[in-house]
């Protein structure tokens, strides 16, 4: 076949199907024109060089498709003065298209054979940027580094350590990581920092296994076959890594918390997380943490995703400052009821307050805040009954709407409604000065017989704030959800102020607001949390602990509004970070992240997975739409929590607690 044959064929296979396919890139297009694939392939194959599929070559190996070779060539996103590595060079076809792109190719090639045929080919072919060398490539090509980009052709188990100590600072890797040999998926990482890696998700693939000391090991001489019956075997897989690495948790009640408390450090800010707002194993375990960090580790304060208000009844409470005034409201009554008033909490500030008692000057006790703009959740039950009188439908509406404050539970065809509809546009300033005064009312409360005059100036702020966050969250955006987060990171700056120079405090909110949001797709769409906001202004100050679970039940209700319903929780999904804990086939667990001591293990868990998020509300028949969320796990926490099977909360009501004195958080007077 005439070379002008291959060129048009080369040219047709551009245009019709490598753009058409996606590759945007002109220089990534261009170079794919320069290179003949045919020179690179077998005899036998060389009238199928431009269909766009792998071939085979010598050593069991193959020649990827093109299109796959333009990806990965146009995510490394190339500067002609780059210099890049290549792991695999195989034929040296896909080393040619990078020449075309950068100043310099390194490509690694296991296989004497494949090395010693690319090595002689492009040296015909008058590749001369480009040089190749027969080594292990998991091990990187040392003696020149570092490289501006780095792509792999072989899939791996993980990323291999050698390769991001070899990416200069800014520096892109492109890479096939799966558990199986055979079934990956394509991710970039982008070197931000010495220590800080970005990872991405770009889509499934298919490799040969990348073999070496880093990556898949075959039994016997790595040149030839297996011949064990069992096959190739590898390294560990992520669970068994976890396994490994993992902290075993025996008991809640009587962990050894001296390890955690050592990898916690000197931080002044410990923030715990939950994937639910209704597990008692994570409010158990939280509780068991804050008890050791404040006898140990001297903090001062908890600050809770709770409304100011009602935490202040428990700050009282625990700081043993009794009041005679009376409560004619009820703290913690709102939907939802559970969240706080319930069994564990119970029994943590009963725990509290002793401590307080025992150990403690009145002026240096242990203090108990919330955080939350949620006077918004009473004010709720306003909006609603308001609704309800002058216009139902929009009423149905806006308790789907209210349902949806937190991002993976947000129904965008109900939400898409009520903004064309123009109904709440039309009741807009009824509304918010309902609101208004209902927090004022609040207000009020909270400061009646002598109340300190940071308590009522945190209320006005909450008021100002909350008001805002009404009118913003009506027209749904992320600007409400970071409106909210801003609102408690700022109440955590007052109370940090407040306390003495240097002062330590626990969080107990979400994983979704304590998880640093720029690890999440939800960043990456212009949201940020309180995780984040501290990670930037106290970085290793701080550390973040999140807790998950595969299955069990959960205290949660089907609607905003509606009653608490004791829910079984469903296994988790195959391509969650729950699953990979789950099939460690450990109970409970804790597992360090930034400080762990396997870094490969850190490095696998990076590559972006599922992560699941209940709040209040919990659907099970739409679990995957609306309870998870795409994440980079040990760039949103230090360390992890696990649960393999939990329980719901045990919820308390006034009648329980009807003998308990007045200024207890739970109880209420009759008027």
């Amino acid at each position: 076949m005439r070379k002008t044959d291959f060129k048009q064929q080369r040219e047709q296979l551009v245009e019709r199907e490598l753009r058409l396919l996606g590759v945007r890139d002109d220089s990534v297009l261009q170079a794919m024109r320069m290179v003949p694939r045919e020179e690179f392939v077998s005899e036998e194959t060389r009238e199928f060089a431009y269909r766009n599929v792998p071939l085979p070559i010598s050593s069991g190996q193959t020649i990827s498709q093109p299109y796959i070779v333009a990806v990965m060539a146009e995510a490394l996103e190339l500067e002609p003065e780059d210099r890049v590595l290549e792991i695999g060079a195989g034929s040296g076809y896909a080393a040619a298209v990078l020449s075309r792109l950068a100043a310099e190719v390194y490509t690694v090639e296991r296989h004497e054979e494949l090395a010693k045929t690319a090595e002689q080919r492009l040296k015909n072919l008058e590749y001369r940027n480009v040089h190749v060398l027969h080594a292990d490539g998991t091990r990187g090509w040392p003696e020149q580094a570092p490289f501006d980009a780095i792509v792999v052709a072989a899939g791996s188990p993980g990323v291999p350590a050698p390769l991001l100590q070899q990416l200069r600072i800014g520096g892109r890797l492109v890479i096939p990581v799966g558990e199986q040999q055979d079934s990956q998926k394509l991710i970039r990482v982008i070197r931000r920092e010495e220590d800080d890696f970005e990872y991405e998700e770009m889509g499934a693939v298919r490799f040969v296994p990348l073999v070496g000391e880093a990556g898949w090991q075959e039994e016997g001489d790595l040149k030839r076959p297996s011949i064990s019956p069992k096959g190739p075997t590898r390294r560990p897989g992520i669970p068994e890594m976890i396994r490994d690495s993992a902290e075993l948790i025996t008991s809640i009640k009587d962990h050894d918390f001296g390890p955690l408390l050592e990898r916690i450090g000197d931080a002044r800010l410990v923030l715990i997380g939950e994937a639910t707002h209704g597990t008692s194993e994570f409010y158990r375990f939280r509780a068991e943490i804050t008890k050791a960090l404040i006898e140990q580790k001297d903090f001062q304060f908890v600050a809770v995703e709770a409304d100011w208000p009602d935490a202040y009844r428990i700050h009282d409470f625990v700081t043993h400052k009794l009041r005679d005034e009376p409560r004619y409201w009820e703290a913690f009554a709102r939907f939802p009821t559970w969240m706080w008033r319930n069994q564990e909490v119970l029994d943590f500030i009963h725990w509290l307050r002793d401590f307080n008692l025992e150990h403690r000057q009145p002026n240096q006790r242990v203090g108990f805040y919330g955080l939350d703009l949620y006077s918004l959740f009473t004010s709720i039950d306003a909006v609603l009954n308001y609704l309800d009188g002058v216009d139902p439908e929009t009423a149905k509406l806006a308790r789907n709407r209210y349902g949806c404050l937190t991002p993976w539970e947000t129904d965008p065809a109900s939400y898409g409604r009520a903004v064309l509809s123009g109904r709440y546009r039309s009741c807009e300033t009824h509304v918010t000065q309902m609101l208004r005064e209902m927090l004022e009312r609040r207000a009020e409360d909270a400061v009646v017989n002598g109340e300190e005059l940071f308590n009522a100036q945190l209320n006005a702020q909450l008021a100002a704030d909350a008001e805002h966050y009404y009118r913003i969250m009506y027209y749904g955006s992320d600007e409400s959800w970071n409106h909210r987060d801003t609102h408690m990171f700022d109440t955590l700056e007052k109370l940090l102020d407040r306390y003495r120079e240097g002062s330590k405090a626990v969080l107990w909110e979400h994983n979704s607001h304590l998880g640093n949001a720029a690890a999440t797709h939800f960043g990456k769409h212009g949201q940020l949390n309180v995780g984040q906001l501290c990670r930037e202004k106290y970085g290793t100050e701080m550390y973040a602990i999140g807790q998950g679970t595969d299955h069990g039940t959960v205290a949660a209700a089907s609607n905003w509004d509606g009653p608490m319903e004791v829910k079984d929780v469903r296994p988790s999904h195959p391509e969650s970070y729950e699953h990979l804990m789950h099939l460690s086939e450990m109970e409970a667990f804790l597992l360090p992240l930034t400080k762990s001591n396997n870094p490969q293990l850190t490095t696998a868990l990076a590559a972006r997975r599922l992560e699941r998020a209940i709040g209040v509300i919990y659907r099970p028949e739409t679990e995957r739409q609306s309870h998870y969320f795409d994440a980079s796990l040990p760039h949103q926490f230090d360390e992890w929590i696990w649960f393999d099977k939990t329980s719901a909360v045990q919820p308390l009501s006034t009648k329980e607690l009807s003998d308990h004195e007045p200024p207890h958080p739970f109880a209420v007077l009759d008027r």
